[in-house]
């Protein structure tokens, strides 16, 4: 189901929490359960994956995850500032010590000038760190910039553990 470069990666952010000790979340809107997937196809996964949020719509993330109404009135699903609050929603409400979170356009339409096909962005908010953002553009198709999604926030929780 998934490429061995994204299982090398889960493998390395799993290990590399469990070493520390740590459990994980992650919130997702344009993967829709694609990190987690990917983390949970790996064999003892549950030593680390907590939960998954799936918040697809502007309901879902103000429902579960607490992002304002007026900053999705304001700055719209697809921005920094949402990825950030749904990363910081998932920490504050489950039992983790590190949430990613990932929105964006994955196409083929949905896009626009200001926020064109395959812009992502990364929320990653880890316990008694302030939360950080990432933006990417990516190219190709739906299956492309969902993929890569998936590579990119493996890349930050392993980050995040690498820090301290």
């Amino acid at each position: 189901m998934f490429d061995s470069e994204l299982l090398g990666k889960a493998e390395t952010v799993l290990e590399a929490y469990k070493a520390r000790g740590w459990m994980l979340a992650t919130a997702e809107s344009c993967t829709g359960g694609l990190i987690a997937g990917c983390l949970t196809e790996i064999a003892g996964s549950s030593a680390v994956v907590e939960r998954g949020y799936v918040t697809y719509t502007n309901a879902a993330k103000q429902e579960l995850l607490g992002v304002p109404d007026a900053t999705l009135q304001q700055v719209g699903a697809v921005s920094a500032e949402v990825a950030q609050a749904m990363a910081a929603g998932a920490l504050e409400r489950a039992p983790v010590q590190a949430a990613v979170a990932v929105t964006g356009v994955a196409g083929p339409s949905g896009g626009s000038a200001d926020k064109p096909v395959g812009l992502v962005y990364f929320g990653l908010a880890v316990q008694g760190r302030v939360p950080q953002s990432l933006r990417r553009q990516f190219e190709g198709d739906r299956a492309r910039t969902r993929r890569d999604s998936v590579a990119a926030a493996l890349d930050l929780l392993q980050a995040a553990a690498a820090e301290s």
